[in-house]
């Protein structure tokens, strides 16, 4: 075992060195290694397949690795399963909250499985209802709330044991934006408290508040940095948006993606974003690009970053 993970550092809250994990002679994980420092706000992006999941259930004490080491708040798995689990909460979209249950009872029964004081528990459920600004009756059945205040309850529930890192798998799918707003003005309150918060999330708006992003592609790790890193590294050549002039054919766009004069061109909405490639191509290419196009020089977002390194090839 290597000196790292023998002392986990206390700046760390999660340590992840070589984590492969396979499903028969299929490797889900691949050989990935990461840290994340304690409140940090640490994004998890991929696409569907990618491993983001697999990787989630090994870091909640649900999965054990196939091979690499893992520790979670200073403990691995040699300390037992049940120590990650009290060490972290988990909140989904969907599964959650039993919307058959009432706001009070999802919450005994959690604290029953946590095995909480009742006093504690008491203490925490009054804390946590002031954080999320929750004012309505114990009574209510989860399925009477609305999106955002269930989604808010459901952080609630992740947090009822008081965990060092809790982990959001993809926490707002489905939620208005302003409740998407609300909800984030929350992580950031839980991260300065000095939780750890690690969440996944397919809305790149969401993305750029983290304080670093982790890309998975095919179970292997291909990019960690911050939102503002990874768009450097990505594409460290000037990026332009092109707003066609008329309408253009199907192998009009074929063409343009296949040109040298892009390292990048792909549809965002009715324009394109492009990134330059080989610089000759580019300036000869040039007047017959803006005969075809209203062109302006802009900053790539996370979404190009994304579409770039995760669903290219």
């Amino acid at each position: 075992m290597s000196e790292m993970m023998k002392q986990p550092s206390s700046n760390f809250a999660v340590e992840v060195k070589d984590l492969t994990v396979k499903f028969g002679d299929f490797k889900a994980v691949d050989q990935v290694s990461f840290s994340v420092e304690r409140g940090e706000i640490f994004g998890f992006l991929g696409a569907n397949g990618a491993g983001k999941t697999t990787t989630i259930r090994v870091l909640c004490g649900l999965l054990r690795p196939s091979e690499g080491e893992v520790h979670v708040a200073g403990v691995g798995f040699e300390h037992g399963d049940y120590l990650i689990k009290s060490k972290v909460g988990y909140m989904s979209q969907k599964f959650t909250l039993y919307n058959d249950l009432t706001v009070g009872e999802n919450l005994d029964f959690i604290a029953s499985l946590r095995k909480m004081d009742q006093a504690l528990y008491l203490k925490r459920r009054k804390e946590l209802f002031e954080l999320i600004s929750f004012d309505r009756p114990l009574t209510w059945k989860v399925s009477e709330l609305p999106g955002g205040i269930k989604q808010q309850v459901s952080l609630a529930a992740a947090l009822l044991h008081d965990p060092e890192v809790v982990f959001l798998d993809e926490p707002t799918a489905g939620v208005t934006p302003a409740s998407r707003a609300r909800f984030w003005a929350l992580i950031r309150k839980i991260a300065a408290s000095g939780k750890t918060v690690f969440v996944t999330t397919h809305y790149m708006d969401e993305a750029e508040q983290c304080g670093r992003i982790a890309l998975m592609r095919t179970g292997k790790l291909i990019a960690l940095d911050t939102p503002q890193g990874l768009k450097k590294s990505t594409f460290p050549m000037p990026m332009y948006e092109f707003e066609p002039k008329n309408q253009l054919k199907f192998a009009d766009i074929t063409k343009l993606k296949e040109n040298p004069a892009f390292s990048f061109f792909e549809p965002y909405g009715l324009r394109f974003h492009a990134c330059t490639g080989a610089q000759d191509a580019w300036e000869k290419s040039r007047p017959e690009f803006e005969a075809q196009f209203q062109i302006k020089e802009i900053t790539p977002s996370l979404e190009d970053v994304f579409i770039h390194l995760v669903e290219g090839t």
